[in-house]
């Protein structure tokens, strides 16, 4: 079987992968410290600060966060062709065929793989689900934040109701990124070994491998 080498995911897509990725794990850790301090916090005020350090940490993490969504809704319009979000979502009727053989693919009704340089739209749908919960955390973040800024607290307000009801979401959406790290790195695996596309080399490197023998 012959390959054919195509670019399919540009610097700043691949630099935004990794900045969100990262930037979840220390958000995850650092917000369950945050929740729940599990260190002796008597010694807080004497000769360190950890709960402060935590939150300290987890800001930066979330500006990291928050400069990641930016770079990829600014894909999401102005990417290459694969990185928009018009390839993946299932709006055409390539789309919606590849989103339905997609899941008969992973429920293991069928073996037959339909190569694509881009997203399958069936991750596709989830990754667009993932950004839509990544704004609401983003604001709920900011919303918890700045607590004297007229203007975070009237959006927050407006979408998330009080404070403490923007706190709740915002640890619930926590799961909803812990469940979705999990899943995410089974189906990549699982992609790059039942396709042999390189897609896990893909997001360093930026190309993938599509068998020429697919018509």
């Amino acid at each position: 079987m012959r390959y054919e080498q195509h670019y399919a995911w540009s610097i700043l897509l691949r630099l935004f992968h990794w900045s969100f990725a990262l930037s979840i794990v220390v958000l995850v850790v650092t917000g369950f410290y945050i929740h729940f301090p599990w260190t002796n916090t008597l010694i807080e005020g004497e000769t360190s600060f950890p709960v402060a350090t935590m939150r300290y940490i987890h800001f930066i993490a979330g500006f990291v966060f928050t400069g990641a969504i930016l770079a990829r809704l600014y894909l999401l319009v102005f990417g290459n062709k694969q990185e928009r979000f018009w390839d993946f979502l299932p709006v055409t009727p390539r789309n919606i065929s590849n989103m339905f053989h997609t899941a008969k693919l992973y429920l293991y009704f069928t073996e037959e793989h339909r190569p694509r340089i881009g997203h399958n739209v069936l991750a596709g749908i989830i990754y667009i689900i993932t950004f839509i919960m990544a704004l609401i955390q983003m604001l709920a973040g900011f919303y918890m934040l700045y607590p004297e800024s007229a203007a975070w607290q009237k959006w927050g307000l407006f979408f998330l109701g009080s404070q403490q009801q923007g706190r709740h979401l915002h640890f619930l959406i926590m799961w909803y990124f812990i469940i979705f790290a999990v899943a995410h790195i089974y189906i990549v695996i699982w992609n790059d070994i039942k396709t042999r596309e390189g897609l896990i080399s893909s997001i360093f490197n930026g190309t993938k491998y599509i068998s020429s023998d697919n018509p």
